[in-house]
């Protein structure tokens, strides 16, 4: 494929896509410690990375609950033909389904990193790994920052990788590869080239998050609030000043003297003071910051822990939607992918990957299984389908349902 590069960058002038995309604007540089950023007194606003933004919980907790579910799901790859379809179970992308990728990654981990990528990057690269006769033998993630895309004269997309090598971080010769040598997986484009990160386009949601972090943790580690107040009838002189807080130090400070009576002399009277983070808003603010960051992810809230209003049932019902509506949208986006560019162009036509979510899809036990009687009594489906929905292995007797009145074997 070198030989190609050469003359597509002869013939072809690059247009490099970066210099101009709000999508690398917000990702490129930032900075890592959000925190170091503030108590240093900065007064300008830091670029929303992705290392930086998982510092929320919600945004692990989404990007988790995003790449593990799908990453969970069985996936198979179809033969289709004139009388339906049957799994092909030679096929080379079963085999990376089955012994994984390549060799540093399972399936399902390749499956979440793909997934994270996409959610925190805008956008999944993957190196199409081929033998010399151009079979597939391997799918190599590309981490996104390491990435550069330009756009030929002619249209055509090229990605110029900027490896890294060594443990101290040191990057290897660039390497171009075409867009039929990898698979791509973006979000929503602006420009139908490279997705967008939604970090981006949220940003202030994110920052506004990290904020009320940061102002929580200043507040319990600078805290200059006393836990409360001594006070007297008449002043103290020096002595009887010291005398007091040596004594109060001594005997009500530290974990041992936790829960002591504090008995004091000269007619002191104690005045607690309390600075919850509910007088802050703390917690009102903070709990309407997870709700705009699970919204950005399309997540329902109690599907990353935010129970608020919950109920066993709409959590059920929370579970479904979050199938019907995060989950396969991208599940989608994924399985086209792997269309245009992972199946060759003999089998583009002929076969198709395919995420099996019936589990996800499912309701509660007794619904399924009258919606089994039903598909059998009306002939929809046989028992051994039904067995096999439900992941049985199937009954040769039961192949062929009774004329009368067919029930579930």
């Amino acid at each position: 494929m070198g030989f190609l590069r050469n003359i597509a960058d002869r013939f072809d002038p690059p247009r490099e896509l970066r210099a101009g995309d709000a999508s690398w604007a917000a990702l490129s540089g930032g900075y890592g410690d959000y925190t170091t950023l503030v108590a240093g007194g900065k007064d300008y606003r830091p670029m929303i990375t992705p290392r930086l933004a998982e510092t929320l919980t919600t945004v692990l907790a989404c990007v988790n609950a995003i790449g593990g579910a799908i990453s969970s799901l069985p996936a198979w790859v179809y033969l289709m033909g004139d009388e339906g379809r049957e799994v092909a179970k030679t096929h080379p992308v079963t085999r990376l389904i089955r012994e994984g990728p390549n060799p540093y990654q399972s399936w399902p981990d390749f499956i979440h990193w793909l997934s994270d990528s996409f959610l925190l990057h805008g956008n999944g690269l993957a190196e199409i790994v081929t033998d010399r006769n151009g079979r597939l033998q391997a799918l190599q993630p590309i981490p996104w920052p390491n990435v550069t895309v330009v756009l030929l004269a002619s249209g055509r997309l090229v990605y110029d990788v900027s490896p890294i090598n060594t443990l101290n971080g040191q990057q290897g010769k660039i390497r171009r590869l075409l867009d039929s040598e990898v698979l791509h997986v973006k979000d929503r484009s602006d420009d139908g080239y490279v997705g967008r990160s939604r970090l981006s386009r949220a940003g202030q949601s994110i920052r506004t998050g990290l904020t009320q972090e940061t102002f929580g943790e200043m507040v319990y580690a600078n805290r200059a609030t006393p836990s409360g107040v001594l006070s007297f009838d008449s002043a103290l002189d020096e002595a009887s000043f010291r005398r007091v807080r040596e004594q109060v130090n001594q005997t009500w400070t530290g974990l041992k003297e936790a829960g002591k009576v504090l008995v004091m002399d000269h007619s002191a009277k104690y005045l607690p003071i309390t600075v919850t983070p509910e007088n802050l808003e703390m917690l009102a603010t903070r709990r309407f910051s997870t709700e705009e960051i699970a919204r950005m992810f399309g997540v329902p809230p109690p599907i990353v822990g935010i129970w608020d209003h919950s109920t066993f049932t709409n959590s059920e019902t929370a579970g479904r939607w979050f199938a019907q509506f995060t989950l396969a949208p991208i599940i989608r986006k994924i399985e086209e992918a792997f269309r245009r560019s992972v199946f060759s162009a003999a089998t583009r036509a002929t076969h198709e990957i395919e995420f099996d979510m019936t589990g996800f899809l499912r309701g509660d036990a007794e619904a399924r299984w009258k919606a089994h009687e039903i598909a059998v009594k009306n002939r929809i489906l046989t028992p051994n389908e039904v067995r096999e929905v439900e992941g049985w292995n199937p009954r040769p007797e039961l192949d062929t349902p009774p004329p009368s009145e067919p029930g579930i074997g």
